[in-house]
């Protein structure tokens, strides 16, 4: 239990005290604000995905294999970028092709 729901809920400690308590509309509307803000504040933590993805960034985002992805350079589905030794792929291009 985090220790924001032991400030809000201090008969948690002791649980037999729960079972002759009312809930309230204000008690619930209470947690309702607390749940909101819970998800508001975890939803705005999502990393925007990099630019720029390396082939097993790729192969785990998409599920799979070494070969299908190599099918997809060669044929021409998902465009990259060779650096160095390094091949390198649009998240941008990646999503396109998802979409089409």
């Amino acid at each position: 239990m985090n220790l924001q729901a032991k400030k809000l809920f201090p008969e948690i400690e002791n649980i037999e005290l729960l079972n002759h308590q009312i809930v309230t509309k204000r008690d619930l509307l209470n947690f309702g604000n607390v749940l909101l803000n819970e998800i508001n504040n975890s939803t705005s933590k999502v990393e925007k995905p990099a630019q720029w993805l390396k082939s097993a960034e790729v192969k785990k985002l998409l599920r799979i294999s070494p070969g299908t992805l190599q099918n997809l350079r060669v044929n021409g589905t998902l465009n990259y970028k060779r650096i160095g030794g390094i091949l390198y792929y649009k998240h941008e291009d990646i999503e396109k092709m998802l979409n089409q």
